[in-house]
């Protein structure tokens, strides 16, 4: 009996392909037109299901990952939550190692679905012993018929954004797309997303966002990593004390640092004009459209995607509690 091709055989088949919908109040008196890629719309509600997805899979073909095996991760929250999802359809079980900035409502929804959480000091150095990298491979090494999964430091992040982001917008803006802003953490989605769109056309310009208090913009423009750069801020998923390789510089033009207040308050701005409820980052994503605007980066003729990499709801007792926005004189 032929199945309908409209019922997925399980919510896997729903990751991907995420729509795009127009700008409309919140950037009037800017150039050109303005676009969000709404990643939330994925079944996990972030960009990360489709790098947790892709490297689970690749790793079942090659037989690494067997029945009954442990999948591990470093994760600020998003791609644990996609790994736990997967992890649950799929028949594995998943450990996680996650940074303390991990807004409350992000580990609970990943003991929920049955992850074992471990939390981290997010300001320690990376190669401390406490730190959710290290926690992450102490625990991989002493479980049997486990993988780490690695997301920083794995190449198959950039291949996710490569096969599937990167095209998707290419075909939802018909080619004519210009610039994509995109939030840089491991690096994954604006690596494969931008490589795949210059290979169709070199002119487009990748804009990354990255946090104060992070290292990717001053390493991106003089190759070295500053230590005094490094700070302690509240944006999960943003900006790194590291260099990931799953960052490919090469592609990425430019980029803009924000502030956790403004990153704050541009998600509630986005949120009150356009009805989109996005996470920290789509906060930090809009914050740099602005600024790249005020310098200039835009034209009447720019055609801009800002990819929105999560949703609002794991943010419910940060961005969105006006308690933790008072505690943090946000407001």
């Amino acid at each position: 009996m032929e199945q309908n091709p409209k019922i997925h055989k399980n919510i896997l088949e729903l990751i991907g392909n995420t729509p795009m919908v127009e700008l409309n109040t919140i950037t009037k008196g800017l150039k050109g037109k303005f676009v969000a890629k709404l990643e939330s719309f994925n079944p996990g509600h972030s960009a990360k299901d489709r790098i947790a997805l892709h490297i689970i899979e690749n790793a079942e073909e090659k037989g690494i990952l067997k029945p009954g095996a442990t999948i591990v991760e470093t994760t600020s929250g998003n791609t644990g939550f996609s790994l736990a999802m997967i992890s649950l359809v799929k028949g594995y079980k998943c450990i996680l190692a996650v940074s303390d900035k991990s807004s409350t409502d992000k580990i609970e929804m990943l003991q929920c679905m049955g992850a074992e959480v471990h939390v981290c000091p997010a300001n320690v150095k990376p190669d401390d012993p406490r730190s959710y990298y290290e926690v992450a491979k102490a625990i991989h090494k002493r479980t049997p018929n486990s993988i780490y999964i690695n997301q920083y430091f794995n190449d198959l992040n950039i291949e996710a954004h490569y096969r599937s982001t990167g095209p998707e917008i290419w075909k939802q803006t018909d080619g004519k797309v210009t610039h994509v802003v995109v939030a840089s953490g491991t690096g994954g989605t604006i690596s494969g997303t931008g490589k795949y769109l210059k290979e169709q056309n070199p002119d487009i310009q990748i804009l990354g966002v990255d946090a104060v208090g992070s290292v990717l913009k001053k390493y991106h423009e003089t190759g070295e990593l500053d230590p005094s750069e490094i700070k302690p801020y509240k944006i999960e998923g943003l900006g790194k004390n590291l260099i990931p390789s799953a960052t490919d510089f090469s592609v990425i033009d430019t980029y803009e640092k924000v502030t956790d207040k403004e990153a704050a308050l541009c998600a509630r701005e986005i949120l009150e004009t356009e009805g989109i409820f996005g996470g920290y980052t789509t906060g930090a994503v809009w914050c740099a459209t602005k600024q790249y605007a005020k310098k200039g980066v835009f034209t009447a003729h720019s055609y801009v995607v800002l990819l929105f990499a999560d949703h609002g709801s794991r943010y419910l007792n940060k961005v969105y509690s006006n308690t933790w926005m008072e505690d943090q004189k946000f407001i």
